[in-house]
């Protein structure tokens, strides 16, 4: 069992100041793998202090600087890539295959992104008389949840420093093993000291020191709408800036047009992916009415062909939830949705046939769903499907922006220009098009509850600067 009770401060590895032992649990077996410390506020005051004294001299450091900086992180990272896939996959359970796919290059691509727009980033530009200058916004506070730990750790930690910022890690207590990795990597490619440092601990506890800290600049916080609120609400006195990533419950249109048994099955695939546990998938798909009976019978054959099991295995395609407490969350929620009506296509309460240990969930579809259903409303973060019939392409929009989140969104058309042209209505920060994948240049981020600020791309870079009018820059003509 690994020892990784230290935190990294000032381009050390430190004892807390008075850290409690939290045991980190394999979710596939629910037998502990590592021992970490939950630090508490004098932990976040110490490392809060090392950056801001960093950030003096870190600040002025050249994009050149940043940049090479980024380079080696990347070539370290892409090292390390198979260990970082393992890891991941022990600490939160996903499929391996998805680890070395998918949650390992989502790391790899937004280390990359931030490179690549460094490399053409403009912090200054003249306006006339006026000097319209980017700075870096100073100490930042990052929050990260545990479904996807490198894609969100990166997604923050990369635009910070090219932005020229110091910062304070503190990621998720349960899946914290690839952060003490991703350190080790951050550690090896010579950051100064101070510029990132690295305190565990809970929400309530750490989350909220750094979050009211006044000498944090800003909070990148993901996590659920719930966390999120709490940060916003310590962070208020401070009057810092908050950008939040939180919950979704994004809808997946098949119009009418579509090859409906093609697309049921990607949507299936996609609302699955992960075990469920991430925030933008399509976890309500919208049908015709009128093929309600046709979309059930190809959803339940696609779920019963998911690999349910060990996720170090190659074929497996589902692993485990993440904890015992979210495995009872999607229990309880789909013991909700029998209650309430909803037509159980397949799956239900319980563990899968023949797995008795982990906290391994039923890939669960349901059909004849209304979306004023608890299951339609509340965000699950399970492999649970629900399946909404619509009257025409009005009620499947209506249907889609009749919720209290808004970060993605799905539509799918044997027609691009009526694609496009639904996309449009719906009100979300990211909508995919016939199945697109995502654009790490692009920017992510949600409407509604679903949070507020970018990230990814330039707009995530633009969310760590300050803008300066500097007035008067060039001197009046004579």
């Amino acid at each position: 069992m690994k020892d990784c009770r230290q935190f990294y401060i000032n381009g050390k590895w430190v004892n807390p100041a008075a850290g409690t032992d939290l045991i980190v649990t394999n979710p596939a077996n629910e037998e502990p793998i590592a021992t970490i410390a939950l630090g508490n506020a004098a932990d976040v005051a110490i490392a809060v202090t090392t950056a801001k004294e960093a950030f003096t001299s870190y600040s002025e450091t050249s994009p050149e600087q940043c940049l090479a900086l980024l380079r080696r992180i990347i070539e370290l990272y892409k090292e390390k890539s198979d260990e970082m896939a393992e890891t991941i996959s022990l600490e939160m359970g996903a499929p391996i295959s998805l680890s070395r796919k998918a949650q390992v290059p989502a790391g790899l691509a937004h280390l990359s992104e931030a490179a690549r727009v460094l490399e053409h980033f403009k912090f200054e530009e003249l306006k006339g008389s006026t000097l319209m200058r980017k700075e870096p916004i100073g100490v930042c506070g990052l929050i990260t949840p545990w479904n996807w730990p490198m894609n969100q750790i990166a997604c923050k930690v990369a635009p910070a420093l090219a932005a020229g910022c110091t910062m304070v890690l503190k990621p998720s207590e349960l899946a914290p093993l690839s952060a003490y990795l991703f350190t080790q990597i951050l550690d090896e490619a010579g950051l100064p000291p101070g510029v990132f440092n690295l305190v565990n601990g809970d929400g309530p506890t750490v989350g909220s020191a750094l979050a009211s800290h006044p000498d944090v600049a800003m909070v990148s916080f993901t996590g659920s709408t719930r966390a999120g609120v709490a940060v916003a609400t310590a962070a208020a006195p401070t009057v810092k800036r908050v950008t939040q990533e939180l919950g979704g419950k994004s809808a997946n249109i098949l119009l009418d047009d579509a090859d409906l048994v093609k697309a049921v099955k990607e949507g299936v695939q996609a609302c699955f992916r992960n075990a469920g546990q991430s925030c933008n998938a399509p976890t309500r798909m919208l049908v015709p009415r009128s093929r309600m009976a046709e979309v059930a019978m190809a959803a339940k054959q696609e779920a019963e062909a998911a690999k349910v099991g060990d996720p170090l295995r190659e074929d497996t395609t589902i692993g485990p939830l993440v904890s015992k407490a979210q495995f009872e969350k999607v229990q309880r929620l789909i013991s909700q949705g029998i209650g309430e009506g909803a037509t159980l296509i397949t799956g239900g309460s319980g563990r899968p046939e023949g797995i008795s240990k982990g906290y391994f969930a039923k890939p669960t579809a349901f059909a004849d769903v209304r979306n004023e259903m608890t299951i339609a409303r509340e965000e699950i973060f399970g492999p649970v499907l629900c399946i909404i019939p619509y009257e025409d392409e009005d009620d499947a929009v209506r249907i889609a922006n009749d919720s209290p989140y808004g970060l993605a969104g799905f539509v799918t058309s044997g027609n691009l220009e009526r694609a496009r042209r639904v996309a449009k209505r719906v009100r979300a920060g990211n909508v995919h098009v016939n199945g697109a994948r995502v654009d790490f240049s692009a920017c992510f981020g949600g409407y509604k509850q679903s949070g507020n600020g970018r990230e990814w791309g330039e707009a995530g870079l633009e969310e760590f600067l300050e803008l300066k009018a500097v007035f008067g820059y060039v001197a009046p003509a004579k």
